[in-house]
């Protein structure tokens, strides 16, 4: 007999093993059946007590959309980017396509931090900061990448402003 079958007769061939290994066997069963009905129930109560996450929202859902909204323009707006054209000016200039991946980068963390306004104490003052920051300061900056216009450069910094003066709302 070989170390193999030692071990093999000791762990499961021997009675005693045999009758250990049948009884886990046949208790498995009960086991699982009685987790599986527990599992079911619990599942059932949380439902019943707890309502939907966008239930708990209550009416800032609607900044969820707008946070929806704004990252959907984002991740369009980045496709574009990505086929677009970008005609240099200058050398003084600085390159279109950069200043789209600026923007486009902002855009997208601007409306994920949309998405935690409803969490802020004044929730709808942050949402106003933060979207018309990113209105501003996204919106004059594409516009300078895709036209190569600066003239609306100008209210680009007032969209900053707005952009930080959001993310101080948070403090408040």
């Amino acid at each position: 007999m070989g170390v193999r079958d030692a071990t093999n007769y000791l762990l499961f061939n021997n009675p005693v093993a045999s009758g250990v290994w049948g009884f886990l066997s046949s208790s498995k069963s009960k086991t699982a059946a009685i987790t599986q009905q527990a599992a079911s129930q619990t599942t059932k109560v949380v439902a019943e007590t707890l309502p939907p996450m966008w239930k708990l929202l209550g009416s800032n859902r609607h900044i969820l959309k707008i946070a929806g909204l704004s990252g959907a323009t984002a991740v369009m707006l980045g496709a574009y980017g990505a086929h677009h054209h970008f005609r240099i000016g200058d050398d003084k200039e600085r390159d279109p396509k950069t200043i789209f991946e600026m923007t486009n980068r902002y855009h997208f963390m601007h409306s994920l931090a949309l998405l935690a306004a409803p969490l802020a104490r004044k929730p709808y003052l942050t949402t106003i900061l933060i979207t018309s920051g990113m209105v501003l300061f996204c919106g004059t900056c594409y516009y300078i990448s895709f036209t190569n216009d600066r003239q609306v450069g100008k209210f680009t910094p007032v969209g900053g402003f707005l952009l930080i003066f959001g993310w101080l709302s948070f403090i408040l």
